[in-house]
């Protein structure tokens, strides 16, 4: 069934999201042309991954292909031109990649955000959500301190635009089940290769989300958006290695093979736990339905009329705190994942 909030956000308008071939931006796309908006406008760097999305989504006609690159500004604004929505998922997101090209993180999370936030204003568009990470708290590696600046930026942005558009808001996402590269694609392609299952710590513990839910805080965000909030979905959290276990006995039981789990070490940036909010947030965190909503701390000078702050909340701050998923949960995650069925979860 359509959401009627969604619905008034999206409909007849032209939408662009950026990044919008990767694991998020395409989930994003689908689910944005069911509320029959005038044009959405894919923007990213690979041809191929928009041909092949275009012709998944059966070759809409408000559908557009735009080969582009965030970090490159005059191009990024000719795809601007009479958008009125942008959704902000470009980004370089792996972890170990941007501790070895750190640089390449500042220019595309960074330099490719402010580049978006000044096309934006220039091209009169109307709102802009930027995706962000629970990484960002207390960063310690090269993603969460690239993605903080981006998230501050972002934030800023309100306090420059001069009139009442554009609004910049965030989403702060915990691990999405599913993406390219996060654990449990690499837990199935790993058990295609015959194992070991590798973990690097067998305590750590991450935030989760599912696809759906990842999509939904998306347009929740937008549809609520005022200008300067931050939008976290209240979410489980997931023990690594309980993952890791569900998977092998799960597969043990379907094939009778043994894998090994094998503990790796933590690479480098990584945190045994992660974080949602800052504790300098709290005071200006509130809990609505299924979300926390971070206020800004400015007062701010966009024209808007201020939005009530919102009395301190209960959050949970580390996903070490949070009791983890049992593995009947996990298993369900699992099966939103595993497309060729290796563990024959679709069966039950």
């Amino acid at each position: 069934m359509k959401n009627k909030d969604y619905c008034r956000l999206l409909q007849n308008r032209t939408v662009l999201v950026t990044g919008g071939t990767g694991s998020i931006g395409s989930r994003l796309v689908q689910e944005i042309l069911k509320y029959h908006p005038q044009a959405v406008r894919v923007y990213s760097r690979d041809e191929t991954k928009q041909l092949d999305l275009c012709l998944k989504l059966g070759e809409p006609s408000n559908l557009r292909s735009l080969v582009g690159d965030v970090r490159d500004a005059p191009r990024l604004g000719m795809a601007l031109e009479g958008v009125d929505i942008v959704f902000h998922t470009a980004a370089l997101k792996h972890v170990a990649a941007c501790e070895y090209n750190p640089f390449e993180a500042v220019k595309t999370n960074i330099v490719g955000t402010q580049n978006l936030i000044d096309m934006s204003i220039a091209k009169g568009v109307k709102l802009v959500m930027g995706i962000s990470t629970d990484k960002v708290v207390n960063p310690s590696n090269v993603l969460g301190t690239t993605k903080l600046m981006a998230e501050k930026l972002l934030v800023a942005a309100n306090l420059i635009t001069g009139k009442e558009y554009p609004r910049f808001s965030c989403v702060r996402f915990g691990n999405v089940a599913g993406t390219r590269g996060s654990v449990i694609p690499i837990f199935l392609e790993q058990l295609r290769r015959g194992g070991p299952l590798t973990v690097t710590d067998p305590e750590m513990t991450r935030f989760i989300m599912s696809f759906d839910e990842a999509v939904d805080l998306i347009l929740q965000a937008a549809s609520q958006a005022a200008g300067g909030e931050v939008f976290i979905l209240s979410m489980p959290a997931v023990r690594v290695m309980d993952v890791a276990e569900a998977i092998r006995d799960r597969f043990f039981a379907v094939t009778g093979k043994r894998v090994e789990i094998r503990i790796t070490g933590v690479g480098p940036g990584e945190k045994p736990h992660e974080e949602l909010v800052f504790q300098n947030e709290l005071s200006r965190c509130e809990q609505q339905g299924n979300l926390f909503i971070i206020h800004p701390e400015y007062q701010r000078l966009t024209g808007h009329k201020k939005k009530k702050q919102g009395k301190r909340c209960s959050v949970p701050v580390s996903s070490q705190e949070v009791t983890p998923l049992t593995r009947g949960e996990i298993l369900h995650l699992v099966s939103q994942v595993d497309r060729e069925n290796i563990l024959r979860l679709r069966e039950e």
